[in-house]
């Protein structure tokens, strides 16, 4: 990804464990990285906005080439692994730290987040509501390095067999033009 211009994405979709599992996978990615956004406090910890007192939601921010990978593919990935029409929830993960939310970087990305959020309402896909948040991407707190590639290093882990698997099937599943090769 050297010397190629990469833009930045900033999603919410439930455990930052399971989204930067999904997203890292993805042609075109450099980086992903989890931590929190969309709250008020500098600097928070873990500890903090598990405990939903920061205003802040689990998040994932990604570095990818747009030539490579578009800002529309990354967001129909992000609908198909997460489940946005529960509020403040993802699955057994309970709380506003685990709202659906893409923090958009400019007016090119809300508009693409807004019409595809319309696309989805409109077509019928769920059966509910979608609830997810369009918002404006103002800061970013990367998470404890304890965080980064816990799927990679922890998939022996019950949560990870449960919750993750899962979501890594789906993708190789339905989007396996958009994967890495290993």
């Amino acid at each position: 990804m050297k010397d190629k211009k990469l833009d930045i994405a900033t999603f919410a979709g439930g455990c930052f464990w399971c989204t930067e599992a999904i997203f890292r996978r993805l042609r075109g990615v450099g980086s992903v990285t989890p931590g929190y956004s969309g709250g008020k406090m500098e600097n928070p910890s873990y500890e903090q906005v598990a405990a939903g007192v920061t205003g802040h939601a689990e998040a994932i921010q990604i570095e990818f080439d747009p030539l490579a990978i578009s800002f529309s593919k990354l967001l129909e990935v992000f609908f198909a692994t997460h489940d946005p029409t529960t509020l403040n929830r993802q699955g057994a993960d309970v709380g506003s730290q685990y709202r659906s939310v893409i923090f958009y970087h400019g007016e090119k990305q809300k508009k693409l987040a807004i019409d595809f959020v319309g696309k989805l309402e409109k077509s019928k896909e769920f059966n509910q509501k979608i609830v997810t948040e369009v918002l404006p991407f103002t800061s970013f707190y990367p998470a404890e390095k304890v965080h980064k590639d816990y799927y990679e290093k922890s998939r022996g882990a019950f949560y990870c067999k449960l919750v993750i698997d899962p979501k890594i099937q789906k993708l190789y599943k339905d989007f396996s033009k958009l994967v890495k090769k290993e």
